[in-house]
């Protein structure tokens, strides 16, 4: 398959069908399979769902995929409207070969036509990939609300989350981050 064409798609989840979600959460499933971090759960496809998914294709097999969410992160006293990039990974057989760049840069152009911020939680083995495109890791402590509206400090995740900055949102990438509760890994 090394000659054939890589084709990007763009959708909402409301736009994909039973087949696609199928494949994205097999690949999601392999990708994640034996991972240092655990593996791809269910309440990680559930942080998947309900934005926009980036999907590389070569022919009908899908081999990379990227989602973006709207999630609140809480920074300098302003709900800011981030654009949270999820479940990104490619099918191991095509990584190092610059899918996961490519899923990026569009992915990254949803952030900066739509939200304040864009955030994730990064693996270990996409540190370089995410730095490498001017993602900042967070240095200030960070932390979850509660749905009881307490917040609760997430040191597990400190050194792990990366922040896309736009030119039209202050950050200082010291002080405190807080995000929206959700089930699962809260970030």
């Amino acid at each position: 398959m090394d000659d054939v064409e890589v084709r990007l798609r763009t959708a909402h989840t409301a736009e994909l069908d039973r087949v696609e979600l199928a494949a994205i959460r097999t690949l999601l499933d392999d990708a994640f399979a034996g991972h240092a971090d655990g593996e791809f759960t269910d309440a990680d496809w559930d942080h998947t769902l309900g934005g926009t998914h980036v999907m590389a294709w070569e022919g009908d097999a899908l081999i990379g995929h990227a989602a973006v969410v709207q999630r609140r992160l809480l920074h300098g006293g302003r709900a800011l409207r981030t654009g949270y990039v999820e479940a990104v990974a490619v099918r191991a057989d095509r990584r190092r070969r610059g899918h996961g760049g490519a899923l990026m840069t569009v992915a990254e152009r949803y952030v900066r036509g739509g939200y304040q911020l864009g955030a994730l939680g990064a693996a270990e083995e996409a540190v370089d990939l995410y730095a490498g495109r001017g993602w900042l890791l967070w240095q200030g402590p960070t932390s979850a609300l509660t749905p009881d509206g307490g917040v609760v400090p997430t040191p597990d995740v400190d050194g792990w989350i990366y922040v896309f900055p736009l030119d039209h949102t202050p950050l200082d990438p010291s002080a405190p981050l807080t995000c929206d509760w959700r089930d699962g890994d809260v970030w």
